[in-house]
């Protein structure tokens, strides 16, 4: 199938097919004209590929588990895939606490912020009242 029906049965421009393809997450063959060609299974890896784009994969790593997508949702558990898998969530888990830990600072600097605030309006309530 060409460029344009693969984009009409997926969803995704061409413009998209053409960067996963850049980025070796698709292959497609060359019409003589020039024109892409992409095999029967095109449709379906080009949905998982989307699928793990919305887990947060990067295209790097969509690339190592290509390998791994064979028919169907998910990919074939082999060690390959489940220590590319644990390794993407060990980052996530580690990503998410650096965030934890940024959110537990801002919001002592929003505590101290508003205590300081509070004690600069009674101290000014204070000084109109000695006046």
């Amino acid at each position: 199938m060409r460029i344009g029906e693969l984009s009409r049965r997926t969803g995704v421009s061409a413009r998209l097919l053409r960067y996963y393809e850049e980025q070796g997450l698709l292959t497609a063959e060359r019409d003589s004209n020039g024109y892409r060609r992409y095999c029967a299974q095109a449709p379906e890896r080009v949905t998982r590929i989307r699928e793990l784009l919305a887990a947060g994969l990067t295209t790097e790593v969509i690339r190592d588990l290509l390998p791994c997508v064979q028919g169907g949702p998910g990919l074939i558990g082999c060690s390959r895939s489940e220590g590319i898998l644990q390794r993407q969530l060990d980052r996530l888990e580690t990503e998410m606490e650096q965030i934890r830990r940024r959110r537990d600072a801002l919001l002592k600097v929003r505590e101290v912020s508003e205590a300081r605030r509070r004690a600069d309006q009674e101290l000014a309530r204070m000084a109109l009242r000695a006046s």
